[in-house]
């Protein structure tokens, strides 16, 4: 029986070359992701990095007081723990399974080497490190000038381009903690979303039955990171 599998479906990995996707494949290890389990915690050696295929992992800023808020995500378009690309060995921030799936796991020296040679692959990860700033520069946009509707909108739509279906399973805890807000707040977005008909929550599974409509509803900070990760990186 085929497995159901496979490193190509992280958008990363399909792009590379046939010589260094060949070096890269024996060493990949397929990962499960469960929900809210903690890839990484602020601090951590980055022993192992992740390319997500069918799951969603939150990248969050932790104050010194324990609260949490997300800054990117990252999902079958890019890879977590980018730190090991700039040199360093721990990571910088915590890493958290926002959207339960698989992942490919690879050692760190292991990618240090392949991007050490340059060529494709480096040039792949640079691009990609580039459009997840801008997602990191546009989410503190938005947190910043937009309702707590809007970000929550422009959070959905973003899990939902990096997921196979119009359905997220989510934890009200998890939700309140990607957006930085309280559990009421988090509750409170979203039934404003569903009473205006733009989602379906019920016990911790979100369902956006219409997207056009979403994305009509949503801030301009959806558009700026979408455009910029179709810019820079192969689909």
């Amino acid at each position: 029986m085929l497995s159901p599998h496979s490193p190509r479906q992280n958008q990363l990995l399909a792009a590379l070359p046939a010589a260094a996707y060949e070096r890269l494949l024996p060493e990949l290890q397929i990962a499960p992701l469960a929900l809210g389990w903690p890839v990484y915690e602020d601090g951590d050696p980055l022993d192992k990095v992740y390319f997500p295929t069918t799951g969603v992992i939150s990248l969050l800023h932790v104050m010194k007081d324990g609260a949490p808020a997300e800054i990117a995500l990252v999902g079958n378009d890019g890879v977590v723990g980018i730190a090991v690309f700039m040199g360093g060995s721990n990571t910088p921030r915590k890493a958290v399974v926002q959207n339960a799936g698989h992942a490919y796991a690879l050692k760190s020296d292991v990618l240090r080497d392949e991007f050490r040679l340059g060529g494709p692959f480096q040039h792949l990860v640079l691009r990609y490190i580039q459009a997840l700033i801008t997602q990191m520069t546009q989410t503190a946009v938005c947190n910043r000038l937009h309702s707590l509707e809007q970000q929550l909108s422009r959070w959905l739509l973003l899990s939902l381009d990096r997921l196979p279906s119009n359905t997220l399973q989510m934890t009200q805890k998890l939700i309140a903690d990607m957006l930085g807000v309280g559990p009421e707040g988090a509750m409170e977005g979203l039934e404003k979303l569903q009473r205006a008909g733009l989602i379906e929550y019920a016990r911790g599974r979100v369902v956006v039955p219409d997207r056009q409509k979403l994305e009509a509803h949503v801030c301009e900070c959806y558009a700026v990171v979408k455009t910029e990760f179709d810019r820079l990186l192969p689909h």
